[in-house]
């Protein structure tokens, strides 16, 4: 009997933990419909603004915003690290931040070293565990991303670059693909690249020229900081869309396997009651026999 009892309390606890993983699946299938919204309405945004700031680095050449201008051989690089603040999401902060650490060990070959800022309570405990330079930090950013929290963060790396001290600056985060796809995204945000010139056949975009008022100084400023402002904001928005989906996808599963244990503890149990009670009868008829 005392096994029998052991087993009780076995699916008591599985049947409490799926009741939680149930509801975490049904929280983050919510969450998951507005951050997917929020994100979608931010990708054209950031694509415009994207290629207007390519379009006119190509375009005046009397005024190079520091942005726009290459640091090569300073031996320092700086890397932006989205991850979330909470687990239970899947392989999704582990995916990301293996594709960090592949791109730590790509430019410690070159001989470039790293100064990282981390966006995220995962990512921020990954780079101390790596013994990275942090040199800026954003955690506990909510469900909703907010620029003013991101801004002060990611500054640290613009003014690095605008002093000359960085050769590049890349934003590490997690694309959302859809419910069931994630991946993980390596993306030059300084300065911009060659890529960004291109056609899609690798031929050269032709060069394009503006108008500018009051002066292009001014406007080139002003673009630049809604350039990096917008790439940033577009990349938490995506890695929490993918956050929630990631996660709703984890308990969806942690839920099913509840139910898988929980059934095949019932016909343990079962099982061990059926035994019982054939060695009960078994006693009785063999008691009965003797008298």
């Amino acid at each position: 009997m005392a096994g029998m009892k052991e087993i009780r309390g076995k699916i008591k606890s599985v049947q409490n933990t799926r009741k939680i993983t149930k509801a975490m699946e049904m929280v983050a299938a919510s969450k998951m419909r507005r951050a997917q919204e929020r994100m979608r309405a931010a990708r054209p945004y950031a694509d415009k603004v994207r290629a207007i700031a390519a379009h006119m680095s190509r375009a005046n050449l009397e005024y190079r915003h520091p942005f726009m201008t290459s640091n090569e051989g300073t031996g320092l690089a700086g890397l932006i690290l989205v991850t979330t603040d909470k687990g239970l999401c899947g392989g999704m902060n582990t995916n990301v931040m293996r594709a960090a650490l592949q791109k730590f060990k790509e430019l410690g070959d070159k001989g470039v070293k790293v100064e990282a800022t981390a966006i995220g309570s995962k990512g921020l405990g990954f780079l101390n565990r790596f013994g990275a330079k942090v040199v800026s930090q954003a955690v506990q950013l909510g469900d909703t991303p907010h620029l003013e929290k991101l801004i002060g963060a990611v500054k640290a790396q613009l003014d690095l670059y605008s002093e000359g001290k960085l050769s590049a600056v890349y934003l590490a985060y997690t694309r959302f693909v859809n419910t069931m796809k994630q991946e993980a995204v390596i993306q030059q945000l300084l300065p911009l690249s060659a890529e960004d010139f291109d056609a899609a056949d690798g031929t050269p975009k032709a060069s394009w020229d503006y108008i500018y008022e009051p002066d292009a100084q001014l406007v080139i400023d002003e673009l630049l900081v809604r350039y990096v402002e917008a790439l940033v904001y577009q990349a938490v928005a995506e890695n929490m869309a993918s956050e929630q989906s990631a996660r709703m996808v984890a308990m969806k599963a942690a839920s099913d396997n509840a139910k898988t244990v929980i059934s095949e503890l019932q016909l343990s149990y079962n099982k061990s009651r059926q035994a019982a009670i054939t060695k009960e009868l078994s006693e009785i008829v063999g008691g009965a026999a003797a008298v």
